[in-house]
């Protein structure tokens, strides 16, 4: 890039923080917070910063689980926008991507940019970006091209989206990012639905291995998000619940941390608790016939006590042999 285009660039950045945008504009007041709250310098030139190998895996290990759950969600999308010269970013908390999806062919250019793992991307250290930028508001957005606060950045799009974990925390941020100048609005639309898909199915996943033995259910919420996801024990207690779905039924973790009955979470009155409550019937049903109507045999089969499952049948009207 020319001095007199990152003179330029510079310039206007200056001249939106000085006006009044920033009460306006989302992206001012986060041009705003680079320059004032970080003291970083729009024209300035250096290579973004980069951790060690050791401090990589460091890294790495702190979210391992959420890196195992997204393996297969980040081929998925790399297929989807890999072939209009995108790479696909998981970056952790600190806003550093600790794994990547790319062409072997564009791994130079890549990297020269920063879109490697290892680099630093937060808002702090780049100012106004994709990934640092989202995970400051917690929300999917595009930093596109001359968005980017600093204008060594200006020739990148990046269109990122917040990961949640399985106790509703924000804990990592997937991108999309191109070099590409005939990048267009529209597919820079396609690329954020693809990858807002991929970010549910992450989280799905990890919210399931989170609770391996725990029967996971979709809560009831008013826009039927595939992402409102409750974690249901043995005994029919919910004990968790995604973001979404603490968000659509004012979950708190104190609420999760005591007995919370899934029938009383969700109410009788709604078909998911009657399609609960009746699949339940059913499989208690199905136990006393298998074992002959002995309660304690039938209880073994579901792995609760006798008196656990007494106060079942009894919720059920339902009745074995003694």
């Amino acid at each position: 890039m020319s001095a007199s285009a990152i003179t330029q660039h510079a310039d206007r950045v200056h001249a939106a923080i000085e006006s009044d945008e920033a009460a306006k504009s989302a992206l001012v007041a986060s041009w705003t917070r680079s320059a004032a709250l970080h003291h970083l310098d729009p024209a300035e030139r250096r290579p973004p910063s980069r951790l060690t190998g050791r401090e990589l895996d460091l890294a790495r290990r702190r979210i391992e689980p959420l890196v195992r759950a997204s393996q297969a969600s980040l081929d998925r999308l790399y297929l989807a926008v890999g072939g209009i010269g995108c790479c696909v970013l998981l970056a952790d908390r600190d806003g550093v991507p600790v794994e990547r999806r790319g062409a072997v062919a564009d791994d130079d250019t890549f990297r020269d940019w920063g879109l490697w793992t290892g680099t630093v991307w937060s808002e702090e250290s780049e100012g106004t970006n994709g990934i640092g930028t989202c995970l400051v508001e917690g929300r999917a957005l595009t930093i596109h091209r001359d968005q980017h606060f600093h204008a060594k950045n200006t020739l990148l799009s990046c269109t990122t989206a917040p990961i949640y974990d399985h106790e509703g925390n924000l804990a990592a941020a997937l991108d999309v990012s191109s070099c590409r100048a005939d990048l267009t609005e529209g597919f820079v639309r396609l690329i954020a639905i693809a990858l807002n898909e991929a970010v549910r199915r992450i989280e799905a996943e990890n919210f399931r291995l989170a609770y391996p033995h725990a029967r996971i259910i979709m809560a009831p919420t008013p826009d039927q998000s595939p992402g409102a996801l409750l974690a249901v024990d043995r005994e029919d207690l919910v004990v968790g619940a995604t973001r979404s779905a603490r968000m659509a039924l004012n979950l708190t973790p104190e609420l999760l941390a005591g007995p919370l009955p899934a029938a009383d979470l969700l109410g009788s009155e709604t078909s998911f608790a009657t399609d609960l409550r009746a699949a339940e019937r059913a499989v208690l049903e199905r136990a006393l016939l298998r074992s002959g109507g002995n309660v304690t045999a039938a209880a073994r089969t579901l792995g609760i006590s006798r008196a656990t499952l007494h106060r079942k049948l009894g919720r059920f009207g339902l009745r074995g042999a003694h």
